[in-house]
């Protein structure tokens, strides 16, 4: 049985390449869970049977659109916009929209497949979508980023609703383009309908600790799958891997559990602070004012800075926290880290380590916090932000706060259960595919041939 099981792993994934030709960050996404499936798949033949797998990873719905804009000098602009609803079975489409000029439909697949399971794993009811563009916001005016949003929002409006798809933000969507893009839906519908987007502004159904949950659930994450293993954050020299709110409130929140944040990095370049990143100063100068992480250096007194991203894996450290975007750790960075002692690894963003990184940090027994699973905070707020949005009523940043812990330690204990249970303990990349999967596979076989 184990060798037909490999057999039909085999063979999805080759006709998924086929299928899917040049979308290579999909083809990663897939290839990291169905092979960590396997023994579901010996166990519960059921899913073969119903040809679950073949069904999961093939989009429910793929939409691609033309997004024509005028910038400040009067110039049509034209990019393209995504949005893949990737599976309902467990609830309405939710995921985020990327704004970046990387953005193409295969990597829009391989945030849709991930958000699948990372939804899964909430324990909240929502199924997994993503969407995007190509456009790029830095350098871009308040009114073009506008007059983008107001464009984007025209087309995706056919598409999502409060019980269809509920879209939220991601690189380079912040609360300025959800803000816009809301306008835009109301003008289009002439209704107020708050719960058709996540991560909305407080004065128009926004919910406290939204922009901060991914962050500080990843550490929630990392918390308790330290102190299963008899160890705490308290002292362990830290460095974090992009600028944003993930990075940033990754880093405020393992700085209140004890932890020495030192190094945090943008695309450009890194900062080393031994003192530790001044997490006020890191907000005004990504957050606030949108520039480049080298201005630390000239706010805050020994602080260093070097060129080249990925430069910051080469720092000694104990916990290592990607949270800038897809591969940022391959192979070769995993072996540094290694060699300098690293215990535990917090994937932030999605899918920030490469399948032969996640490999090799599995094979020397360093813990691993997978991204699906540690960094599903954001998403589970934003369903939480939906369900204030349904009541209209708002809760109070300690009482999102409260439930966001609760959400991470049920997730870590879903992951580590599944993992114990399907020969793999300790194992949390293997355990949370496997957790987020069972809920998903179940509904989609109660529901039937659809």
């Amino acid at each position: 049985m184990e060798n037909n099981v490999k057999n039909i792993t085999n063979k999805i994934i080759s006709d998924l390449k086929i299928r899917n030709n040049g979308d290579k960050e999909f083809h990663q996404a897939v290839e990291e869970v169905l092979y960590s499936l396997e023994p579901v798949l010996v166990k519960h033949p059921e899913y073969i049977e119903q040809s679950i797998i073949e069904r999961l990873v093939e989009p429910e719905r793929q939409i691609i659109f033309r997004v024509p804009w005028i910038d400040d000098k009067g110039n049509v602009n034209v990019n393209r916009g995504f949005r893949v609803q990737f599976n309902s079975a467990i609830g309405p489409y939710k995921g985020g929209l990327r704004f970046h000029p990387s953005v193409n439909i295969g990597i829009i697949k391989f945030l849709g497949f991930e958000q699948i399971f990372k939804n899964s794993l909430t324990g909240l009811p929502i199924g997994g979508g993503k969407g995007g563009s190509d456009f790029d916001p830095k350098g871009k005016s308040d009114r073009e980023i506008m007059n983008f949003c107001q464009s984007f929002m025209t087309e995706l409006s056919k598409h999502i609703g409060m019980d269809i798809d509920v879209p939220a933000g991601d690189i380079g969507v912040g609360s300025r383009e959800i803000g816009y893009m809301f306008g835009q839906y109301k003008r289009i519908k002439n209704a107020n309908e708050p719960g058709v987007l996540t991560g909305k502004g407080l004065t128009y159904g926004g919910s406290l600790a939204r922009t901060e949950a991914t962050g500080f659930g990843l550490i929630y994450f990392i918390n308790e799958m330290l102190a299963y293993h008899g160890m705490d954050l308290k002292g362990k020299r830290t460095i974090v891997s992009g600028a944003g709110n993930v990075a940033i409130y990754a880093a405020q929140k393992a700085k209140e559990l004890g932890a020495n944040v030192v190094a945090m990095c943008d695309s450009n370049g890194y900062v080393l602070d031994e003192d530790g990143i001044d997490i006020d100063i890191m907000t005004q100068i990504k957050v606030v004012e949108r520039k480049r992480i080298v201005e630390y250096v000239n706010r805050k007194q020994n602080a260093k800075y070097f060129e080249g991203q990925k430069g910051i894996w080469t720092i000694k450290c104990d916990i290592a926290l990607p949270c800038a975007t897809q591969n940022d750790i391959d192979i070769e960075q995993a072996k540094i880290l290694v060699e300098n002692g690293v215990i535990a690894i917090g994937e932030g963003a999605n899918m920030p380590c490469t399948n032969e990184a996640l490999n090799y940090f599995i094979e020397n027994k360093i813990l691993v916090a997978p991204a699906k699973a540690a960094n599903a905070g954001g998403v589970a707020t934003s369903a939480l932000e939906m369900s204030q949005n349904s009541m209209r009523l708002s809760w109070t940043f300690e009482e999102v706060d409260e439930k966001l812990n609760k959400i991470m330690k049920n997730i870590f204990n879903m992951s580590k259960e599944a993992a114990k249970e399907y020969g793999h303990e300790g194992n949390y990349v293997v355990g949370a595919n496997i957790a987020g999967f069972l809920k998903v596979a179940d509904a989609m076989i109660s529901q039937g041939i659809i």
